[in-house]
């Protein structure tokens, strides 16, 4: 079998024997008009453009019309044409449904006659001519697609094959019910999908101001870019954009630049030199048109511009989407879900600590579709609706820059372990403001106050149908300090990881209060005792507590190693008192499993059972070695190329005898290095010291390094810095 070209026309011939009249397909009308209205797609450049012919914009899971021009009249007895889809990027496959073929049925065939959510049926023959009514799955990937016709005789293996010369792009379809970003209401079809211009809120939360976009979505370039950003900087195979939860996902990531060679360039300083400053733009078409011709990042953009564009890219593709403003929204840098603002015993704010912020406003998007990925089954009315993107770099998220898409509802609920970054976006509207007492690396925060209903207001975006702002705050909240909104904020904080959100709740929510101690300055050799405080600061209440507190030895890399002493703990705390737990350590237990840098991790794990409130802190610490003594008489009149001698000395702080004990001293320009052996064993708490000879070879200040090891104890050191003067001697006259 072989394949032979047919002319220019794109018309391709594959056969054994070309001497059958095989049909064959020299034309095809689009019907670019008619589908352009059936499909919602009719504003689009690629549809109306004056270049002809013009390219096919569709929406998935809807049916459109083709005519094929024919060689000969079709007979349905003896011909039959089936219709190849394959996608234009990538590599097409039929195992990843980027490769379809589809059998023409006659009309009236239910389902086309297959199990294929695709299909393709004779609307109407005319002689040569043959209507069909071809439809796509409501599953299948957005983006240009080809279409070729292959034709043969039912009776023969022969076949000949026509491509379509202009694409066909294939959209998401808010007006299919079987698609996942259907939605129900026309109203909110023709405002999510088809407004080209809006309203964006910037200002503050005590002065609105509202800004005009042009979301331009259906101009030139636009279209082709936003698929050129889901599959450039966005990462997304072909396949995967078949999935409206990936694609927004994609999107919140390509609109930005700092991963990759994304769309916009963020700027928050004052300087816009060789860009656009952010409050210049007006609209998208400018900045998605110059990133096209040449694929580089445009500056600059600030979050109401990321979000004007991403609801560009989105409407273009079928996604219903709208840009959302929060005011006083927090930036959780923690994932705490709160804002955290730390303080010094003077009251006076650690600004290396500080890292959390609030915006004054901070504009994001939704975009509504499904969550099938998150068990949300028809009729999709427990994750489904509208999902926060957020395209503004703030965080990682999965090593890239990209925010959601996270479940409004979802956020209502605190429900903050649901994908995508539903920590963040619930922190951005309902994060209280916390005030810490910062005491040190060792020693717990201590609550020093708190606002709860500071973060989070008026939430706003454009009204449907009108240029007016709607609030829409109880979409992602309870009216603040109700018994609802705190019973999810509690909720939240303890599905939340963090170490601060622990402590949060500790101090806020419970009436036990816990405090970690750990004795310093703990010398080698010497036992040590960790200390929990236990507070019961209920007048009335009596608690039951579980405590546990474990050592282990750590690498100097954070790793632990092995546990040396772990010991639980049950007590009562009556009404109004304290408790202390401890765990005691000695030098025998801990020596066997130490580590060279003499790391330990020290942790508690608490819980009250009547609240089923945990507590947990943990801690390093090394034991701190001795230090090697240095004794030089004469220290200020050393001189160059004249002896001077010393001694080093070290106690051993061991319990135990030591052994193979050597001292080593070194420091450039004092000659080689001297090791120097001691006595075969040294007692507990006796002195071990050594006399030494150096004779300085250079002048200027020098610092001399001890070192000390034995079999039981290494890692010692000690240093002694010396000034070493010109040489005393005359130098020789030279002869003349």
């Amino acid at each position: 079998m072989k394949l032979i070209e047919l002319g220019v026309n794109g018309t391709r011939f594959l056969s054994d024997d070309v001497t059958t009249d095989i049909l064959k397909v020299f034309k095809v009308d689009m019907h670019i008009k008619e589908n352009g209205v059936a499909h919602h797609t009719d504003k689009y450049d690629a549809m109306i453009r004056r270049v002809i012919p013009q390219d096919l914009v569709i929406r998935r899971g809807q049916e459109f019309l083709v005519t094929l021009f024919l060689s000969r009249p079709f007979q349905k007895d003896l011909d039959g044409i089936s219709f190849v889809f394959s996608i234009v990027d990538g590599k097409p496959s039929l195992s990843h449904g980027t490769l379809i073929v589809v059998p023409l049925l006659p009309k009236g065939s239910p389902s086309g006659g297959t199990n294929s959510p695709w299909s393709a049926t004779i609307e109407d023959v005319d002689d040569s001519q043959i209507k069909v009514q071809l439809k796509t799955s409501s599953k299948c990937s957005i983006g240009k697609w080809k279409i070729a016709v292959d034709t043969k005789l039912k009776n023969d293996q022969a076949a000949v094959s026509f491509t379509f010369k202009q694409p066909v792009f294939i959209l998401f379809n808010p007006w299919n019910e079987d698609d996942e970003v259907y939605m129900q209401e026309e109203e909110g079809r023709q405002e999510y999908v088809l407004e080209d211009t809006g309203l964006i809120w910037r200002g503050s939360h005590n002065r609105l101001r509202p800004t005009p976009w042009a979301y331009s979505q259906f101009e030139k370039d636009c279209l082709e870019c936003s698929l050129h950003l889901l599959s450039g900087p966005g990462h997304l195979s072909s396949s995967a954009r078949a999935d409206p939860v990936k694609c927004a996902r994609a999107i919140s990531a390509a609109v930005n630049s700092p991963d990759e060679d994304g769309l916009l360039v963020g700027n928050w300083t004052e300087d816009f030199s060789g860009g656009v400053p952010p409050i210049k733009w007006t609209g998208s078409v400018k900045i998605l048109q110059k990133y096209y011709a040449n694929k580089k990042p445009v500056k600059y953009a600030q979050c109401w511009v990321f979000s004007g564009v991403v609801t560009t890219i989105c409407r273009a593709l079928g996604i219903p989407c709208r840009p959302v403003t929060n005011y006083q929204s927090a930036h959780d840098t923690q994932a705490s879900l709160t804002v955290d603002y730390f303080l010094d015993d003077d009251g006076k704010a650690i600004e290396e600590l500080n890292t959390d912020s609030v915006w004054n406003f901070h504009v994001w998007n939704e975009v509504w579709m499904a969550r099938s990925d998150l068990g949300d089954n028809r009729p999709y009315d427990t994750y489904s609706g509208w999902q926060v993107i957020d395209a503004t770099p703030q965080e990682v998220s999965d090593e890239m820059y990209r925010c959601g898409p996270a479940s409004v509802h979802a956020t209502k609920r605190g429900e903050i372990r649901r994908p995508f970054d539903g920590p963040f976006v619930f922190s951005e509207v309902n994060a209280d403001k916390v005030y810490w007492h910062y005491r040190g690396v060792n020693r717990p925060l201590k609550l020093l106050g708190k606002k709860l209903d500071k973060i989070g207001l008026l939430i706003s975006t454009k009204a449907l149908g009108q240029f007016e702002r709607e609030d829409i705050t109880d979409s992602y909240k309870y009216p603040e300090k109700t018994t609802e909104e705190r019973e999810v904020m509690t909720n939240a904080l303890r599905e939340s990881a963090s170490l601060f959100s622990r402590y949060y709740l500790n101090e806020d929510f419970n009436d036990v209060r816990f405090d970690f101690e750990l004795r310093d300055d703990i010398v080698i050799g010497s036992p040590f005792r960790v200390i929990l405080m236990v507070t019961n600061v209920s007048p009335d209440k009596e608690f039951d507590i579980e405590a546990s507190l474990r050592v282990d030895a750590m690498l100097y890399t954070g790793k632990l190693k092995a546990q040396i002493k772990k010991e639980a703990f049950n007590i009562k705390m009556a009404p109004d008192s304290e408790q202390e737990i401890t765990l005691d350590v000695t030098y025998e237990e801990y020596a066997p499993k130490l580590c060279d840098q003499c790391a330990f991790n020290i942790a508690c794990l608490s819980k009250v059972l009547q609240t089923d409130f945990e507590y947990f802190a943990q801690d390093d610490f090394r034991v701190r070695k001795p230090d090697i003594k240095f004794d030089i008489p004469n220290k200020d009149s050393i001189a160059v190329d004249e002896p001077f001698s010393g001694k080093i000395m070290l106690k051993n702080p061991l319990p135990v005898k030591l052994t193979k004990c050597k001292f080593y001293i070194e420091s450039p320009g004092l000659g080689e290095p001297l090791k120097l052996t001691v006595k075969e064993t040294v007692e507990p708490g006796e002195i071990v010291e050594t006399d030494f000879e150096l004779t300085p070879k250079v002048e200027g200040e020098k610092t001399l390094s001890a070192r000390f090891s034995s079999k039981e104890l290494e890692d010692v050191d000690g240093f002694v810095t010396i000034l070493i003067n010109p040489s005393n001697e005359i130098p020789d006259t030279p002869l003349s």
